[in-house]
């Protein structure tokens, strides 16, 4: 068992992408699947979230505070301001530039403590910026959301602030008292959940994609670049606002993979719950979902083969 959940972690961004072009050729696969599934998948990767915390991971928000005040500034200005920029510069419709809005609000995605484990970046201030950005996301997600899109869309920011706290917040801490009180079990089911987590994203982005494949044939293409230009420069940017504080390299690593991936998952949700006028707003976040994956493996291999050039 053990073997296969390594495969499954190992080739995530094959799987996921496997998984999307499969929804896409065959729709009706999954497409009377509810999107209600998408908040227990997310509760579920959550909730591993939660079983893989200590108290020591968030000593870097006390130890090293300039640190993780720029990640969380970073992840926060960046991905925000280049999701609406994006937006009217590709002139994208409301639906469509909802859902890369939604994507660039969101805090930042588990995957990227993984992809900064693998490129040799600095770990521990990864874990600590994922866990305060995830922690502050029901108050900061909701309002960026309302200030760069309510103009053109009704933003109802206390509903959204309440299904953060349901779908994100509720199951980490979950996951964290579980840990407390059965650790031994805890302990032994930590080495399954890469694959879990992979599992659920291959759901979620399943689920999405077979809702929509007909409306993604038409106008998808010009999405996924949207989505794909995104994440490259909220990766170039981090790694940039990072070398300007002067950072060292392992922390330019993981300060440009926080804030190029993104909890794309939420975003996927609360669109399909706040935002069901407009389907396609759960697209970007299931394309993010495949995309981010792909390029944190390639970035990862990049940034981990930096590092050894430079101790050579």
């Amino acid at each position: 068992m053990k073997k296969i959940c390594n495969i499954i972690s190992e080739y995530m961004g094959v799987i996921i992408l496997l998984v999307a072009v499969v929804s896409l050729i065959f729709p009706s696969t999954l497409s009377g699947v509810p999107t209600s599934v998408i908040n227990y998948m997310l509760g579920v990767i959550m909730f591993g979230m939660g079983l893989t915390l200590h108290w020591k991971d968030f000593e870097v928000v006390f130890s090293r505070p300039k640190d993780v005040i720029i990640g969380e500034l970073a992840q926060f200005c960046i991905m925000p301001s280049l999701a609406w920029g994006l937006s009217k510069l590709f002139g994208l419709d409301d639906a469509l530039a909802l859902g890369v809005i939604l994507v660039g609000c969101c805090p930042g995605g588990t995957a990227s403590n993984v992809i900064t484990y693998l490129a040799k970046g600095d770990l521990a201030l990864s874990v600590g910026v994922t866990g305060v950005s995830t922690l502050v996301a029901p108050f900061l997600t909701p309002l960026l959301t309302w200030v760069l899109a309510g103009e053109q869309i009704h933003v109802d920011m206390l509903s959204m602030f309440l299904s953060i706290l349901w779908v994100v917040i509720l199951p980490i801490a979950g996951g964290f008292l579980f840990k407390r009180l059965f650790p031994r079990f805890s302990d032994r089911a930590v080495e399954y959940l890469p694959a879990v987590s992979v599992v659920a994203i291959a759901i979620t982005v399943a689920i999405v994609i077979s809702a929509n494949a007909s409306k993604l044939l038409v106008g998808g293409f010009l999405i996924i670049i949207v989505v794909i230009l995104h994440n490259l420069c909220g990766l170039a940017m981090g790694y940039s606002i990072a070398s300007l504080f002067r950072l060292s390299l392992p922390k330019r690593k993981a300060l440009s993979i926080e804030v190029g991936m993104q909890n794309s998952g939420l975003a996927s949700s609360l669109a399909a719950i706040h935002f069901a006028a407009y389907p396609m707003a759960t697209i970007p976040g299931a394309i993010f979902s495949v995309w981010h994956n792909i390029s944190g493996a390639i970035v990862a291999k990049y940034f981990a083969k930096k590092g050894e050039e430079i101790e050579n």
